[in-house]
């Protein structure tokens, strides 16, 4: 199985759920994390498990995540099994009723990344993934790097198991 996990990072945090899923994946299978500039399109072809992550800014993924998908053809993720996750804050840290509520008016970075990935022909094997982060630039959350490994050995079992696709 060939995995590839493409991730964007501002503070290192998204970097590091991205690389430790890698690292996970690895045991298993051919698997690689790398930054989204660093990916073509056309890298794309033959994998048969793409996980697409990126920090929560503005309630969305970055500009440079929104740009690798919309350069991904129409249909040129046929065939490959997909996921995607975020960081974020978690709204119950912050005890803001004026987040709580854009939160639940926009979401976060995943669920648009899911959506796209979908567009593109991907099937989605699991609902899109959230990992916290401490304050605006993290840490991570104790314990959200162990969560992000147990998330993506998930994810291989589910590439292996014929299942029907889940919605965003």
């Amino acid at each position: 199985m060939k995995a590839l996990i493409i991730y964007d990072s501002m503070f290192g945090n998204t970097e590091k759920v991205a690389q430790a899923m890698a690292t996970a994946l690895a045991a298993k299978t051919e698997a690689i994390a790398r930054r989204v500039g660093e990916v073509a399109p056309a890298e794309l072809a033959g994998l048969n498990l793409l996980i697409v992550g990126s920090p929560t800014q503005g309630f969305q993924p970055t500009a440079s995540v929104k740009k690798l998908l919309a350069a991904i053809p129409n249909q040129g993720l046929e065939g490959v099994k997909v996921a995607a996750f975020d960081t974020r804050i978690a709204v119950e840290t912050v005890n803001s009723r004026a987040l709580t509520f854009m939160v639940n008016l926009f979401g976060y970075a995943a669920k648009p990344i899911a959506n796209r990935l979908q567009k593109k022909g991907g099937t989605l094997i699991a609902p899109p993934e959230g990992f916290i982060v401490n304050g605006k630039e993290g840490p991570l959350k104790e314990g959200e790097l162990e969560r992000a490994v147990q998330w993506a050995k998930q994810l291989t079992t589910a590439v292996n198991t014929p299942a029907a696709a889940v919605t965003a």
